[in-house]
């Protein structure tokens, strides 16, 4: 099992990811509190550290098979696309994943490599097509992947 506490640019608390393995890959879950209600990107990034304000240090998105960006794109998608989070008008929002073939540690794509990695909530909805990111916007929270 691995997780992460989710954090805006300025430190604030922004939810939380848990992420378990299963036979046939990951089981993600992500909670988010304090967004501004409306679609939001949520995505695997490569690297975990989660560096405010604008958390570039988290990398691209996890893509050990090297395809192009998004379930609609036909050479897509990274292992680290994940479906876009409603929040609500109370900020909150949630959504539950599976990752096929994802490994947290050990075999040929481990999530959690020598420089880890990192889960991030965009400022806008991913298009789920256009390459490398899904004109998803700006990071808004990042929360570094650890074992639990």
């Amino acid at each position: 099992m691995a997780g992460a506490k989710l954090m805006a640019g300025d430190g604030a608390a922004r939810g939380e990811a848990m992420i378990t393995q299963a036979a046939d890959g990951l089981h993600v879950v992500v909670k988010a509190m304090g967004l501004t209600p409306g679609t939001h990107a949520v995505h695997i990034h490569t690297t975990g550290t989660c560096t405010g304000p604008d958390f570039a240090s988290a990398g691209g998105h996890w893509n050990p098979t090297n395809r192009q960006h998004g379930k609609d794109n036909p050479a897509g998608m990274h292992m680290g696309d994940m479906p876009n989070m409603l929040a609500g008008p109370d900020g909150t929002g949630k959504i539950e994943y599976h990752v096929a073939g994802g490994m947290i540690s050990g075999g040929s794509m481990p999530l959690m490599d020598a420089d880890g990695a990192a889960v991030v909530i965009h400022a806008q909805a991913d298009d789920n097509k256009s390459d490398p990111a899904g004109n998803a916007g700006g990071r808004i929270a990042c929360g570094v992947i650890a074992a639990k």
